[in-house]
């Protein structure tokens, strides 16, 4: 399977620039700190729905798939930092959760059609 013909890892990795962009404008003093693991957490969405696409198994790529959904979980927590830092303003992190919101979506999408295929042998 081509992993980049997936619209989840397409629209994750469009996100995972949109952050990188983002986080040019963030204070040098965060370079190691909040910028590092913000753009860490973004990259190891795209890069496990990848990951999981060369996996042998169903189960395997499922596993993958829920740890990039995780990996959402934390991108959007250093959202909310930045933001209440004043790194990014209300407008841009609206728009940056509301895209890894979308990513979600299509994550759970994804996962819940794995399942269904599963279930149905």
């Amino acid at each position: 399977m081509d992993f980049t013909k997936l619209d989840v890892w397409g629209k994750a990795h469009q996100m995972t620039l949109k952050v990188y962009q983002a986080t040019q404008g963030f204070p040098q003093k965060e370079r190691y700190r909040l910028t590092d693991q913000l753009c860490r957490s973004a990259s190891s969405i795209p890069a496990n729905v990848a990951e999981g696409t060369g996996r042998n198994t169903l189960k395997e790529y499922m596993q993958f798939l829920y740890v990039a959904r995780g990996s959402i979980a934390e991108t959007k927590y250093h959202l909310i930092l930045s933001k209440d830092l004043g790194y990014l303003s209300s407008d841009r992190f609206s728009e940056l959760i509301e895209g890894y919101n979308e990513v979600g979506k299509m994550l759970n999408g994804l996962i819940k059609s794995l399942k269904e295929r599963d279930a149905n042998g």
